[in-house]
């Protein structure tokens, strides 16, 4: 063994102090940290740290919202709708005298194997803009597309006297029969298209035109 010299003993006590001292710093602050880490965990998260954090939810992405996107209450018509299904906005807001006639041809067609599905029927300023503004881009001017669709402004289907048929069907039937209803085929191109003329019943339907540009109403 080793002894050590009187004269080192007083320096060896102070560094023995100062090591104990240094130890119970360092145990200190570590002690401060681990405390500051579990009493940030269990605090509920701040509302900016709520705003950036990539799990909370975007008020543009909540389920069942599409801003902008147009649907059945515009007049969107789903498949397999009949001119008997009340519950479909393009449906019940027709006008009710040209409902009514439908109604009654369409039971009549039935005892014929026709039904009348409706592609088309009442259509709100909105979805009658967006199916012209379709046309525009599929047939490259606002003059071919007005061939075939109407401004919101003159459309018989915005004010919901008009209806477009599907399957042929129902549009062979009332190519034979429809005046009997009042229901006339008015454009040449469009032989889904129908509207109601109280007239036809006693004198048959008037002469149509070739396409919605011979219509005078289109001209307002």
């Amino acid at each position: 063994m080793v002894s050590i010299p009187a004269s080192a003993r007083p320096t060896t006590r102070r560094f023995r102090r100062l090591l104990v001292v240094g130890l119970s710093v360092v145990i200190a602050a570590i002690t401060a940290a681990l405390g500051y880490r579990l009493l940030k965990s269990s605090s509920p998260p701040s509302s900016s740290s709520l705003s950036s954090s990539s799990a909370a939810p975007s008020l543009n992405a909540l389920p069942g919202e599409h801003s902008g996107a147009l649907g059945e209450a515009d007049g969107v018509v789903p498949d397999g709708v009949t001119v008997f299904d009340d519950e479909i906005p393009a449906v019940a807001k027709l006008d009710p005298d040209l409902l009514k006639a439908l109604r009654r041809a369409a039971a009549n067609a039935a005892d014929d194997g026709a039904k009348f599905y409706v592609n088309s029927g009442w259509r709100s300023p909105d979805y009658q803009n967006q199916l012209l503004r379709e046309a525009v881009s599929e047939y490259g001017s606002e003059d071919e597309a007005a061939r075939w669709v109407a401004t919101a402004a003159t459309s018989p289907h915005v004010s919901g006297d008009a209806v477009d048929l599907g399957r042929s069907d129902a549009t062979a039937w009332l190519s034979k029969h429809g005046a009997e209803y009042g229901l006339c085929q008015i454009y040449r191109n469009e032989p889904w298209h129908y509207e109601l003329h109280t007239d036809a019943i006693g004198r048959g339907c008037p002469r149509m035109y070739a396409n919605p540009t011979q219509d005078p109403r289109m001209q307002q």
